[in-house]
């Protein structure tokens, strides 16, 4: 008897993979990469209840030393190193969890833009080819040049970067999902280009860009700190993990602490993104 064959797999907006992504946080890795997600994003978010002093008071206490009563020592100012580090924090996670999903559904749009109009689709995979020539950080410097430095300049830098990642993500699927039997059914019953993209082609490339978006999300960070280390980040006296490494390089020598808080944390949210990513791939990328 002939082995059964395999049937592609057909997905719609009806029928999530739901319980895949939910066992993905069951995981060892998921639950660990989850719990400090929460955990950061938490504190960041609740910082001005936290520390409703802000982030700018100064005292006498210039490079100080870490200790109990700052955890991460003061800065040049005198001003706390944790509770800037915490503040700082809030601006990298607000500026990447508004400039991430905007780059998805741009980047994803502009993949899928070919089962509209071939000839289209070609020209802005051109254009995504044309990006990805340039380094993130030089990039980063030239909508920084255009737009000067600022908070608006770092989410246009993080928008315009991962645009070539989820558009070819995106195209990928197209070309393998416009040959399936049930797309070509679709089309053969004349249904509508826009209705096959959505209905047929775009849940087929959910999973990988979601992953692919958690593993942005370390991308989006370090762009920031890259941007802000040079002084083409947040400008003072607004803290992100990037202008605190960028001031701290200047008292390396008298205070070598300055800049620990900063990077273990900048480090952390790393880590736990790019765990989460792990996560994802093995349960649902793999499966």
């Amino acid at each position: 008897m002939a082995a059964p064959q395999s049937k592609p797999i057909h997905r719609h907006w009806f029928n999530p993979s739901i319980a895949r992504y939910m066992e993905a946080f069951t995981t060892t890795r998921g639950i660990a990469a989850l719990t400090v997600i929460i955990l950061i994003s938490t504190l960041a978010f609740l910082a001005p209840l936290i520390f409703p002093g802000g982030y700018d008071i100064q005292s006498r206490e210039s490079l100080r030393a870490p200790s109990l009563v700052h955890f991460f020592g003061t800065d040049e100012l005198g001003r706390d190193l944790f509770v800037r580090s915490i503040y700082g924090l809030r601006s990298d996670l607000t500026l990447v969890y508004c400039a991430v999903p905007v780059s998805i559904v741009a980047g994803t749009l502009l993949g899928l833009i070919g089962a509209v109009s071939p000839r289209l689709g070609n020209f802005v995979q051109r254009c995504l080819d044309i990006i990805v020539g340039f380094p993130g950080l030089i990039l980063g410097i030239c909508v920084v040049l255009v737009l000067g430095a600022g908070w608006t300049a770092l989410l246009v830098a993080i928008v315009i970067s991962g645009l070539p990642s989820f558009g070819r993500l995106a195209r990928a699927t197209l070309l393998a999902q416009q040959q399936r039997e049930y797309v070509i059914a679709a089309r053969t019953l004349g249904v509508g280009k826009w209705q096959i993209m959505v209905r047929h082609i775009l849940p087929n490339a959910i999973d990988p860009i979601i992953v692919q978006g958690a593993v942005f999300v370390v991308s989006a960070i370090f762009i920031e700190a890259a941007l802000s280390i040079v002084g083409l980040g947040l400008q003072p006296p607004e803290p992100s993990l990037g202008t605190l490494l960028n001031n701290g390089m200047r008292y390396i020598s008298r205070a070598p602490t300055y800049v620990l808080g900063p990077t273990v944390i900048l480090i952390l949210v790393a880590l736990a993104f790019s765990m989460l990513a792990d996560a994802l791939n093995a349960t649902v990328n793999r499966k």
